[in-house]
């Protein structure tokens, strides 16, 4: 259990897009939860991954986090090698249960463990909806989500917070104006 809360503006999205918003604004200045194994620590118990919070995790949990956001941000040919890399690290080993066919991650070092979950469920991700994988619209935001709205059109990462903000701004102007 960490001794720290999770201080992010925004989590319980899918696993990989919430090791990217382990960077966010606050007030102008780049925060960075995984700046420590404390901050991983937090993040693993958000997510509830059961790996040990080591410098080895977190070294790999920054690359993968690195290799996700040039995949969402960037170009996703040029990112696929840094996630293969990620992904090179486990595989998926198939298996029969009581309720029928499942899947079973394995890791040679379980340090690879939470960068590898991250990664792989980008791929799902992909799979599913790509084009529901979306950066906050507001300029000074650089949290991602998944858009799970009926209709597909979700902009902000939190009405609450960004949303609001770009309608007061452009509420401000309107009034500046008249």
């Amino acid at each position: 259990m960490p001794t720290t809360a999770d201080p992010r503006p925004l989590t319980g999205e899918p696993v990989s897009l919430d090791l990217l918003n382990t960077r966010w604004n606050r007030e102008g200045v780049t925060q960075d939860l995984l700046t420590d194994t404390e901050g991983l620590t937090v993040w693993l118990a958000t997510n509830g991954l059961d790996f040990p919070a080591d410098d080895a995790a977190l070294l790999h949990a920054r690359e993968a986090r690195d290799a996700l956001r040039s995949a969402v941000d960037g170009n996703l040919e040029e990112a696929a090698a840094r996630i293969d890399a990620v992904l090179a690290h486990g595989r998926v080993r198939l298996t029969l249960t009581g309720r029928g066919p499942g899947e079973e991650a394995e890791f040679a070092d379980p340090s690879w463990g939470p960068a590898w979950l991250a990664a792989r469920d980008y791929l799902g991700l992909l799979a599913t909806a790509p084009d529901r994988i979306r950066r906050c619209a507001h300029d000074a935001c650089i949290l991602h989500f998944f858009d799970t709205s009926r209709n597909g059109t979700r902009r902000w990462c939190s009405m609450a917070a960004c949303g609001n903000r770009a309608k007061a701004s452009r509420h401000y102007a309107r009034t500046r104006e008249a």
